[in-house]
């Protein structure tokens, strides 16, 4: 049986009074070259959306561009995955997908990611990657992997028949891990059976860059201690409530600090 999805599922974790940087989590998020917006769309995101800290891994040829276009998020070298099991040592979440390419190293970062039991976020190149390989990626899912396709994307990577309830379903006990199967209706399913509807997206979310938001915001609900279900119940319904908030011509790059508003609004 479904839920509609709303706050009286899920809370959102209160800052403590002696919060430092530190103990508010630390996303980390794998930036690509030449699409550089994806990922700093969801590193600025997770920075809105209450993290501590959040730092960009890229290659190191793609550094100057990235530090160019973000201040308060550091920006270090990641240019095989050692490196990034590297910036993971310290962190509580991370995002691999939002313009990193499609192939082997992505495929190593995610794997690299899950080995290492850090509650991570998959979406676009990063699902794209493990098409023909999805039992690869099953094997280190487990109960730490939150995974944000849209319907083509879900296509592509699970040979499953069904509505799409069933199908998300029958996904996220294949990879024992959280499914956001994205759309004007996102369901989000987990291994256990859990199965939210959520219904609160205008069309206006239907513009590039909103799914690598999605997939930052997540990632801090992450960082902060939320379950992976939580987590991604939480962040779809404020998604959808940001838009909500903004003019017809809403761009992704608006997002971040109308999510801000409405974490705000949850906590008053």
């Amino acid at each position: 049986m479904s839920l509609r999805n709303d706050p009286s599922l899920w809370k959102i974790p209160t800052l403590d009074i002696d919060a430092n940087k530190y103990t508010r989590g630390h996303v980390v998020v794998y930036g690509g070259y030449p699409m550089t917006g994806a990922a700093r769309l969801a590193a600025r995101t997770a920075a809105r959306s209450g993290a501590g800290m959040v730092t960009i891994g890229t290659r190191s040829s793609a550094l100057d561009s990235y530090l160019a276009s973000v201040e308060s998020i550091l920006v270090k070298p990641a240019d095989n995955s050692q490196q990034w099991g590297e910036l993971l040592v310290k962190a509580n979440s991370a995002v691999v997908g939002p313009g990193a390419g499609v192939g082997e190293l992505t495929r190593d970062i995610v794997l690299e990611s899950l080995r290492r039991g850090v509650p991570t976020v998959l979406d676009a190149d990063a699902l794209t990657s493990f098409v023909g390989a999805v039992g690869e990626l099953a094997k280190v899912a487990r109960d730490r992997t939150v995974m944000t396709p849209h319907e083509g994307e879900f296509s592509r990577l699970f040979d499953i028949e069904g509505d799409r309830e069933t199908r998300a379903c029958a996904a996220a006990k294949l990879i024992d891990g959280v499914i956001v199967l994205k759309g004007s209706q996102t369901v989000i399913a987990s291994p256990d059976d859990r199965l939210v509807i959520n219904d609160n997206a205008p069309p206006t979310l239907a513009t590039a860059g909103s799914g690598d938001v999605l997939a930052g915001l997540i990632a801090s609900l992450l960082a902060r201690g939320m379950t992976t279900f939580d987590a991604a119940c939480a962040g779809v319904w404020v998604h959808g409530e940001a838009a909500k908030q903004a003019a017809p011509g809403l761009i992704a790059d608006d997002l971040p600090g109308l999510i801000a508003l409405v974490l705000a609004d949850i906590a008053d």
